[in-house]
């Protein structure tokens, strides 16, 4: 098999290959490619990456890096994406200048998100267009943020096969590991079972059982407490929810906690990556950094390899997976792409469940809302205009207002203009 990294320089590729460490007699992963357009942290990595390797017996998997994107996706029976276009650079401004509005200011959502995949849209569908020619048959796994977004625009616009990700389809099992002190092996992940719909970032999790057995109202309010949205509220929507839907239900509040930080989120890992990336480039270093527990994006690899293994050996697999709706969600579009439980196998995913009864009905509106803004970004994206920038930023319930409309897209878009080759500025 061999397995392509797209992105390979970012700090998250070692706990993929842990992965492959972890499942090696039943993924034969003989080619592992590393490709980035960053050669320095390129060359770091693939250094690290083969000692870490070594040390753990994986002598017979061969590790190259390339500079060449059709070098790199040739054959690949896996191609796992985790792009940050712009870097944490670009992250800090997605952050900054909502917030200077008065608005969230985040990397997957609100006018941040949307500048993020206004960046990422392009280069993704030149990684599918380019899979579409070196490598029919592939799997693309995609982790690169928005992942909804961007499974959408490729879904859209190419035929190459991709399983849109994101750790979030898992977090009610960590919950239960915090919560229960449940361990992270494969038999203990499979004891907690749950419904999972919405949009990717915008979830509603009910129908969990432990064991096959309906929690009890004290284990649901156990686990509403282990994620950033008030208990309460998840008491009172009779479901668990997304950590992210504390920017639609606690806004003012995580504004003004924005606000009061000393540094944003995108400036504390700029000054991580550095502590990081020097164990990395440590030639007697074959571990893992401490610091890289502080990064975030748990449970990421663990999802990846769990989607391979269920592709390459067949075996029936739930996940949650960002696909397109086909009635999933019966008041969106076929066409709009939303996450849901889905069954994973070598014929590839197929959702699990149709139904309604799995969000309050109090958030079909948000849900509507949001992909509605989600569909309009993305054809922004691919056409470069500047008035359906406009129609997306006025659908999305974080934003909204005309005049801050008119304020805020020439400032996105001065401060990205050298990322966005598809936009006449």
């Amino acid at each position: 098999m061999k397995f392509t990294i797209v992105g390979a320089g970012s700090s998250y590729t070692p706990e993929l290959i842990e992965e492959m460490i972890r499942l090696r007699e039943t993924l034969p992963v003989k080619e592992l490619v590393l490709y980035d357009i960053d050669e320095k942290r390129l060359d770091i990595m693939t250094g690290f990456c083969r000692r870490f390797a070594d040390k753990r017996g994986m002598q017979g998997l061969k590790i190259r890096k390339t500079l060449d994107l059709d070098d790199a996706l040739y054959g690949a029976a896996f191609v796992d994406t985790q792009v940050r276009v712009g870097g944490n650079k670009q992250r800090v401004k997605d952050e900054k200048i909502p917030l200077k509005y008065g608005l969230v200011g985040q990397e997957t959502t609100g006018a941040g998100g949307m500048m993020k995949a206004f960046r990422t849209i392009p280069v993704m569908l030149n990684v599918a267009r380019h899979m579409e020619k070196d490598s029919p048959d592939g799997w693309l796994i995609n982790y690169t943020n928005p992942t909804g977004l961007v499974t959408e625009a490729i879904t859209r616009c190419t035929k190459a096969n991709i399983a849109g990700f994101c750790s979030g389809g898992i977090f009610p099992k960590m919950w239960a590991k915090s919560a229960f002190g449940m361990s992270y092996d494969d038999e203990d992940y499979k004891r907690v079972q749950y419904d999972y719909i919405g949009l990717n970032h915008m979830n509603f999790i009910s129908n969990i059982t432990i064991d096959g057995r309906p929690i009890t109202e004290e284990q649901f309010m156990a686990l509403a407490r282990q994620q950033s949205v008030d208990p309460e509220l998840c008491k009172l929507l009779g479901v668990l929810v997304s950590p992210y839907l504390q920017y639609y239900y606690h806004t003012h509040k995580v504004v003004e906690k924005l606000k009061a930080e000393p540094q944003t989120r995108g400036e504390y890992v700029q000054e991580l990556e550095k502590e990081v990336y020097s164990a990395y480039a440590d030639p007697n270093n074959a571990d893992k950094p401490v610091a890289l527990e502080k990064r975030g994006g748990g449970g990421y690899s663990e999802v990846a390899m769990t989607f391979v293994n269920a592709v390459y050996n067949n075996v029936d697999t739930e996940m949650v997976v960002n696909v397109p709706n086909n009635g999933a969600i019966p008041f969106l579009p076929d066409s709009a792409v939303v996450e849901i439980n889905c069954m994973v196998n070598q014929r590839g995913m197929q959702p699990i469940h149709k139904s309604l009864d799995k969000i309050p009905p109090m958030c079909w509106g948000l849900i509507s809302e949001v992909k509605n803004y989600e569909q309009l970004a993305v054809e922004a994206a691919l056409e470069g205009s500047i008035t359906k920038m406009k129609w997306a930023l006025l659908a999305h319930p974080l934003v909204r207002e005309y005049d801050l409309v008119e304020k805020l897209v020439p400032e996105l878009l001065e401060a990205n203009k050298e990322y966005l080759p598809q936009f006449d500025l």
